[in-house]
């Protein structure tokens, strides 16, 4: 339900996403601050800039808090258009794939949906290894007639198809969001995962980062903003903040994949380049772990995928009780 909700969520929001016509010339990233500026609220601060290539989408202005805030901006006449708020739908079902609907506790207790989530999902891994270990056929013809699902035979056979057949084409794809959805869950499973991938730990490598405070000046990325994203054929979008310029790479792979320059606020010149391709392993993890889980490293195509994988894997339980209660029921001979 969560895979397509950008696309979803931005046309049902269309006002704050998208302007309607791309004008002459776009305002500063210092306009931009001082208009939203007496929005915000008490503890609040502009942590940077958010600009896509694409000249139709509108500048969206990041928020210290809360999580993911942001207030969106025409860049073109420097109208607010405001903060959308999350669609209840999917509000509700991001709360349900997390915590089944439970609430982290202010007093530090138990968080019990988050920890039956997690168990739940590694006995998934189990059944769906032993699932595969039970399918793997022993004769050719054996391996014809589960690797494929007829229509015609009745439903049972039908469910029975779509439970073996259905279950290993989508089998190594729910894996895939399993066992990367799990280092959500449990703090010893993240840390055991970064460790078989090549990093020390799930810990981030400290990397300076500016923090971002109001009143502060952006004339000096207003110099070298345009330079930087000159420099590449296509991108996917730039943040900016006083003394730093970020530009996020289009095309596949993964979606957090960006490049960083440091900018001398005194004279708008670069001081130095952070790129991806030579940041180290424990800094990309994080990005490519939520790229597989969600499916988006491969554009629509893999979201695609991972979409039908999903609907599979949700009908595998309904499809295992249906066969189940049929063989019980059924009358012995």
């Amino acid at each position: 339900m969560l895979i397509f909700e950008k696309e979803i969520s931005e046309s049902v929001q269309r006002e704050y996403y998208r302007v309607e016509r791309v004008g002459d010339m776009t305002i500063s990233f210092d306009d931009a601050v001082a208009v939203v500026e007496p929005l915000l609220t008490e503890g609040q601060r502009i942590t940077g800039i958010t600009v896509s290539s694409d000249p139709m989408r509108t500048w969206k202005v990041n928020l210290s808090k809360p999580k993911h805030a942001a207030i969106y901006v025409d860049q073109y006449s420097g109208k607010v258009l405001g903060s959308p708020e999350r669609l209840p739908f999917f509000r509700t079902m991001f709360r349900m794939h997390r915590w089944l609907m439970d609430s982290k506790p202010q007093d530090g207790g138990v968080f019990w949906g988050k920890i039956i989530v997690g168990i739940s999902t590694l006995t998934m891994v189990i059944i769906l290894l032993s699932g595969v270990v039970i399918w793997i056929p022993k004769s050719v013809q054996m391996w014809k007639n589960r690797s494929k699902i007829s229509v015609r035979r009745g439903w049972r056979r039908f469910f029975y198809d779509l439970h073996v057949a259905g279950g290993i084409y989508a089998a190594v794809l729910i894996l895939a969001m399993a066992l990367t959805g799990l280092t959500w869950s449990f703090g010893w499973y993240r840390n055991a995962f970064y460790r078989v991938l090549g990093a020390d730990s799930a810990k981030p490598a400290n990397t300076q980062q500016h923090r971002g405070q109001s009143g502060e000046d952006y004339a000096a990325v207003d110099i070298a903003y345009e330079d930087i994203v000159a420099r590449y054929d296509r991108y996917r979008d730039a943040t900016v903040t006083p003394n730093s310029v970020s530009v996020k790479k289009a095309g596949m792979g993964n979606p957090r994949a960006q490049d960083k320059y440091l900018i001398d606020t005194a004279t708008g010149s670069v001081n130095s380049v952070q790129l991806y391709n030579t940041a180290p392993r424990q800094q990309k993890i994080g990005g490519w772990i939520y790229a597989i889980h969600v499916g988006n490293f491969g554009g629509y195509v893999t979201r695609v995928l991972w979409f039908m994988a999903a609907m599979l894997g949700a009908s595998l339980p309904l499809t295992g009780y249906y066969l189940w209660f049929k063989r019980r029921l059924k009358p012995k001979r």
